[in-house]
């Protein structure tokens, strides 16, 4: 039996807490990415970086040969340029058909809580429509959806203790009532490991043991930064053109419509039971020094 498997992305976030585990068990790791050249440190001479080649199907195909198992973290989170949702769902399909046609035995694949073809947010849609299409594979799959994974680089969390630390007011989109689960990055690794040593098909929300509401979750981070901001709650529009003029002073995306929208709809919480253990309010006081000491830039993280 190969004691190789691949992770899409090992150099970026979720990827590279998955790739850590594998390493440690002694598995040879592979990594497909946007950005071969860029490497981690911690990594060099222990990941072999080949690109994805989403348009040479047979150099892809050639990459996943030897394979056993598939660690799939590949998405966008908004699009960018001709990087857009509607390429990530064609290039993700891609990954399954080669992955099929070089042998790999089994896919472990990040979607989302909630995911739906109906949905008027492409996020949620092209989620469900990945699911889809790797349940027609024939591939063994575990299927994993997250919530928002937060961690010391997260894009959310963190960087709301960002903003906490230096601005004196924040803006909440909204009432600030609705609510979400998140899961901490060291349980959603280790849940991904789990199940890509599993045999069985089976589809998992990846979930962390506590349900905030957005303004619950601001009290939590501000009482571990130190912060005395005052919140303004904002029609979601002007929260949203706000965070605009925060975006281009920072040189990023700060927050999306349509990120607003999975949220009020109440999208980041499953009805399941938590599979991760580590609870946010303990995390944060545990890391309270660093959290939130620098901002996690999107755009700088996959495009600059």
């Amino acid at each position: 039996m190969s004691n190789t498997v691949a992770v899409t992305g090992a150099f970026g976030y979720t990827g590279k807490y998955i790739a850590r585990r594998l390493l440690a068990q002694g598995q040879e790791v592979i990594t497909l990415t946007g950005r071969p050249e860029r490497g981690l440190a911690e990594f060099a001479g222990k990941i072999r970086a080949v690109p994805f080649n989403f348009d040479q199907p047979e150099r892809l195909r050639a990459s996943l040969q030897g394979v056993r198992v598939l660690y799939n973290t590949y998405w966008v989170r908004f699009d960018h340029g001709s990087t857009t949702f509607d390429a990530a769902v064609r290039n993700t399909r891609t990954l399954i058909r080669a992955a099929k046609e070089a042998g790999v035995e089994r896919m472990v694949h990040v979607s989302i809580t909630n995911p739906s073809s109906d949905s008027r947010l492409p996020y949620f849609r092209g989620k469900a429509l990945l699911e889809q299409s790797l349940r027609e594979s024939g591939l063994s799959y575990a299927i994993l959806r997250p919530t928002v994974i937060y961690g010391l680089e997260d894009i959310l969390i963190n960087n709301i203790a960002w903003l906490l630390r230096r601005f004196p007011v924040f803006a909440v989109p909204g009432s600030g009532e609705y609510r979400l689960q998140p899961v901490y990055v060291e349980d959603m690794a280790d849940l991904a490991v789990r199940a890509g040593a599993a045999r069985e098909n089976t589809v998992i929300d990846a979930v962390g043991p506590d349900i905030f509401s957005f303004n619950q979750l601001l009290d939590l981070v501000a009482e571990s930064v130190g912060s005395r901001a005052l919140r303004l709650r904002l029609p979601a529009g002007l929260a949203l053109n706000l965070s605009r003029v925060v975006g281009v002073l920072l040189g990023d995306v700060v927050l999306t419509r349509d990120e607003v929208a999975g949220l009020s709809a109440g999208l980041l919480v499953s009805r399941d039971a938590p599979t991760g253990q580590t609870r946010l309010a303990d995390w944060l006081r545990a890391n309270r020094e660093q959290v939130g000491l620098r901002y996690a830039s999107e755009l700088r993280r996959h495009y600059k």
